[in-house]
């Protein structure tokens, strides 16, 4: 059985034991959340309908709060002397999907 869930703006394909990467959650290591669930497959059972994803509830715990790569940024324009210099690192929650429940 596995679900795509949502969260930070992307979907991911979790199965109860996985662990993911996601974007910054507020919580401690420890702290409980719920996915909401876009599809549902469980063997030859596809759950699409919205009605039935509503009874669905995707489980997961908190790992731990890292950082992902540094991504280097430079613009440059020829000939006038500009170029700026910018870095990003994105904070990323690693969560451990604890259930994949259907009511």
């Amino acid at each position: 059985m596995y679900a795509i869930v949502k969260t930070g703006g992307k979907q991911y394909k979790v199965a109860v034991g996985d662990i993911v990467e996601v974007e910054k959650l507020d919580g401690e290591p420890g702290a409980e959340f719920t996915f909401p669930a876009l599809l549902v497959v469980d063997g030859e059972d596809v759950t699409t309908d919205a009605e039935a994803l509503a009874r669905v509830s995707v489980t997961g715990k908190v790992v731990t709060q890292t950082k992902g790569p540094k991504i280097r940024i430079h613009k440059f324009k020829n000939k006038t002397g500009y170029h700026k210099r910018q870095g990003h690192r994105q904070k990323l929650t690693r969560v451990e999907v604890t259930g994949i429940e259907t009511k």
